[in-house]
């Protein structure tokens, strides 16, 4: 009895002190440089969010936050490492919604699961945007959508990544508007704007944040959003034309799933922060985005919202 009581208490006085061990590195955290990974190229909206956050992540959290990027996959590579990481906080993802929904759901070789992804926050949307060079013979969507009647097919749409919000969008509106045209992946956003500048594609189903940028080599023919969007006034929505077509992407961060609800907290708190500065909230909004907030307990729910309304459009969507 007494060998039993003897070896309980060293078992406890353990847990004891390595519990408080670990409290006092999740309450001391971060005591190191945080990486946040980039799934995409840079010059597009994940990166430029990234690098717009990055001074005042690092005056939040007291760290430096260094910026790297994995890309592939149409961000695909870096979310499927995410369930690998240590789960410690110091390595943060950029994910974006529909692609982390999207790719597992309508393909087999993704690597992840939506759920091994745990959302630290939601922090920002940008809505399609459908867009031409503005020499083009397309002045309006009607003359868009006439052509593309006319020529199953032929046209050809730049976007960001396939199964991911520019892809879908893609899809959601030939299906609107009874045409056929053929979207083309690229590995990011940016990295379609070199192709439609060369003439390359015909268009882009883009980000709104991307024609605030070549506002001058940019022809808007209509934004997927329920309202005009405040920077684009003279741009009409997919809806008011007659089109019931909204979609765009949600951007946030994600760690390992097993990533301490303390760190994962502080971390949404941060980024709360960040976003509730006034003059980052300004910068961000007149590129084009709009500021929302999801914390980590929204986001969960937020999250399985959307994988059941992804479910219900794809059923009657052929994504290809």
């Amino acid at each position: 009895m007494k060998r039993f009581m003897a070896g309980l208490a060293i078992v406890l006085l353990f847990v004891a002190v390595f519990g408080v061990f670990g409290m006092m590195a999740e309450a001391a955290y971060p005591e190191r440089p945080i990486t946040y990974v980039i799934a995409f190229n840079p010059g597009g909206e994940s990166d430029i969010t990234a690098r717009a956050q990055q001074p005042y992540l690092e005056k939040v959290l007291g760290t430096k936050i260094i910026i790297t990027y994995k890309i592939g996959g149409g961000g695909a590579v870096a979310w499927s490492e995410v369930p690998r990481m240590r789960p410690d906080g110091y390595t943060i993802v950029g994910h974006n919604i529909p692609h982390i929904i999207l790719q597992p759901l309508q393909r087999k070789d993704t690597g992840y699961k939506t759920t091994d992804l745990k959302t630290v926050c939601w922090f920002q949307a940008t809505p399609n945007i459908l867009v031409v060079p503005v020499d083009s013979q397309f002045k309006t969507l009607e003359d868009f959508v006439k052509y593309a009647k006319e020529h199953p097919g032929q046209i050809t749409l730049g976007g960001s990544g396939s199964y991911s919000a520019n892809h879908l969008g893609t899809v959601e509106f030939n299906e609107a508007a009874g045409i056929e045209t053929t979207y083309i992946p690229f590995t990011g956003s940016g990295d379609a704007v070199p192709a439609f500048l060369g003439g390359h594609v015909t268009g882009l189903m883009t980000y709104t944040t991307m024609v605030a940028n070549y506002r001058e080599q940019m022809r808007p023919l209509a934004v997927a959003t329920e309202e005009r969007v405040s920077i684009f006034p003279d741009v009409p929505t997919f809806k008011e034309l007659g089109y019931d077509y909204v979609e765009g992407a949600y951007r946030g961060i994600c760690v390992p799933p097993k990533t301490p609800d303390e760190i994962v907290n502080k971390l949404a708190d941060a980024f709360k922060q960040v976003n509730e500065t006034p003059e980052f909230k300004e910068m961000m909004e007149a590129m084009g985005f709009q500021m929302v907030f999801y914390g980590p307990e929204e986001s969960e729910k937020f999250v399985e919202d959307r994988v059941e309304y992804y479910k219900s459009i794809l059923d009657k969507l052929e994504m290809k």
